[in-house]
């Protein structure tokens, strides 16, 4: 019988530790390798059902032997088989565990069951057409990128120092220096036309002051739909812990404050509403910040525009400083001047809008970005990944299939963002040594398998928010590292038209990946490109 329950321990244990996804392999998505996979696991199933027929036979003659050896024995023999269970099931656990601590790609039949359906394992991208891709994306980066941005650079200095001179000192909000963010400073950027976000911070005027309410303090009133919001309070400087007093005692005409003249303490009758702020309320309202900062934009550019020979434009009006820049060339440049409030003395900032938002936060809640420190992460990862790493071509190939898939389907739920956000994730749970120009193929995959999945699940989590994985380095601030993970996909769990558009958006995508990249960067028996590949841009 020992012999027996020994054989019965082997068999487990050898199930166990020839499970495929106990030691999966970064590389099983390759066809020869799934044949060779797939002829092992039928060995060993055959190889298991035999012992499985052994086994069965053994038992049934040890049931006949149990009953004349009496308790004892079948004391023993459960005893032997409550173990077995307990290892089976410990080492079951904790592959579970294992296998949660890391982002895993989603299988195939887990997303998209119904017939006819794509996943990302399943498309076949030529490497050579691959490789053409990267290398024209290269050479507009290196050809055309940075002249972009020094002419965008100098030309919002001016703009911004115009508008500085048109703003009333006294009762105006104050635009500081603007900031770079997105593709175009991350050097990912490939469709055209050539798009630059910049960020500008604004304050209060004397003696004025913003009181942040954000949705992860203790207190927070921001309801559960707006989590990764808040809201910005507009506060007298005495109404502050270490505030004066002037403002609030009656001094007499006779008194002065030592610490403010009378001009100050007038400057502090200002209602709300001349402060930018909702309606009978102190709250700052998004819709009068854009409404105040697309006139000071257009009263800046009036002072300008002798100086420069192209034409500007607002593309959107709930936008304000969404701007078109149009030479006599006919080239275009897109401009989004942001209005942001600055988070204390972080990198974080309170946004007006998104520019790539369908549907913005009602007042008075804002949006919180870290996208100085998601670029900054990037930087991180630029120092420590292989050279030519491939981490970047991934996120131009996916977010220029999704613009080209958009042009077809037109509006979905997903945003250049979300892509952004999957690959980061990615990076922070692969190795450094995957993100090799030879991996592009597979990492390209592992990208649009974590999309898939978390499309599935409506969840993508923002990649800094309660995540424990990002650097130190990076200086995020410990209210965000400690807070509730926030879900980007949030949208889509309430707006089921949207969601079903979403995924149609995406597995169309998947379908047409080879062709829209052949398309924008043919490749010829000759190892040639079309010379008019620029006008597919």
């Amino acid at each position: 019988m020992q012999g027996a329950i020994a054989r019965v321990c082997m068999v487990v244990a050898a199930a166990i530790l020839n499970h495929p996804s106990l030691f999966p392999r970064e590389n099983t998505t390759l066809p020869d390798q799934d044949k060779e996979l797939m002829a092992r696991m039928r060995e060993h199933e055959e190889r298991l059902e035999m012992e499985q027929a052994k086994l069965e036979k053994e038992l049934s003659q040890l049931e006949s032997k149990q009953e004349e050896t009496g308790s004892e024995g079948g004391f023993s023999w459960y005893f032997w088989s409550v173990l077995s269970f307990v290892i089976f099931f410990t080492i079951e656990m904790c592959r579970v565990d294992l296998a949660d601590a890391e982002i895993r790609p989603v299988e195939e039949e887990e997303v998209f069951p119904e017939s006819g359906s794509i996943t990302p394992r399943m498309m076949v991208l030529d490497k050579d057409i691959l490789s053409n891709f990267c290398d024209k994306c290269n050479y507009t980066s290196a050809h055309e990128n940075w002249r972009v941005r020094e002419f965008v650079e100098g030309f919002a200095d001016d703009l911004l120092e115009s508008l500085r001179s048109v703003c009333d000192r006294e009762a105006d909000m104050e635009v500081g220096d603007f900031i770079g963010v997105g593709s175009m400073f991350e050097s990912w950027k490939v469709c055209k036309p050539l798009t630059c976000d910049l960020i500008v911070p604004f304050s209060p005027p004397d003696p004025h002051s913003f009181q942040y309410h954000l949705w992860c303090s203790p207190s927070s009133d921001v309801p559960p739909d707006m989590l990764g919001c808040g809201k910005i309070k507009v506060a007298k400087f005495w109404e502050s812990e270490e505030g004066c007093l002037c403002g609030s005692a009656n001094l007499g005409e006779d008194m002065l404050c030592l610490l403010h003249g009378r001009n100050e303490v007038h400057k502090a009758g200002h209602s709300p509403d001349e402060l930018l702020c909702s309606r009978n309320t102190h709250f700052l309202a998004k819709d009068q910040v854009m409404r105040w900062f697309q006139i000071s934009v257009t009263k800046a550019w009036g002072r300008l525009s002798h100086k420069y020979d192209f034409e500007v434009t607002f593309r959107s009006l709930d936008a304000a400083g969404a701007l078109k820049i149009r030479f006599r060339s006919g080239k275009v440049i897109v401009l989004n001047i942001i209005p942001v409030v600055q988070l204390h003395d972080t990198d974080a900032y309170f946004v007006s809008h998104f520019p790539s938002d369908c549907d913005s936060c009602p007042d008075p809640y804002w949006p919180l970005s870290l996208a100085v420190y998601e670029r900054d992460l990037l930087k991180h990862f630029a120092k420590r990944l292989p050279q030519n790493s491939c981490h970047l071509h991934c996120l131009q190939i996916v977010t220029f299939l999704h613009r080209k898939q958009s042009g077809l389907t037109g509006k979905t739920g997903l945003t250049n963002y979300h892509f952004k956000t999957a690959v980061l994730h990615l990076l922070l749970s692969k190795k450094a040594s995957a993100w090799g120009i030879e991996s592009l193929q597979l990492r390209l995959q592992d990208v649009l398998s974590l999309m898939q999945r978390s499309l599935q699940e409506k969840r993508l989590n923002h990649v800094l928010i309660g995540n424990s994985k990002v650097p130190v380095d990076i200086h995020v601030p410990a209210m965000f590292r400690k807070a509730e993970p926030v879900n980007l996909f949030r949208s889509l769990v309430l707006q089921r038209e949207l969601y079903a558009a979403t995924l149609r958006h995406f597995q169309e995508m998947l379908r047409n990946a080879s062709v829209l990249i052949q398309e924008y960067t043919p490749y010829l028996s000759n190892g040639g490109l079309h010379h008019s590949l620029d006008q597919s841009l």
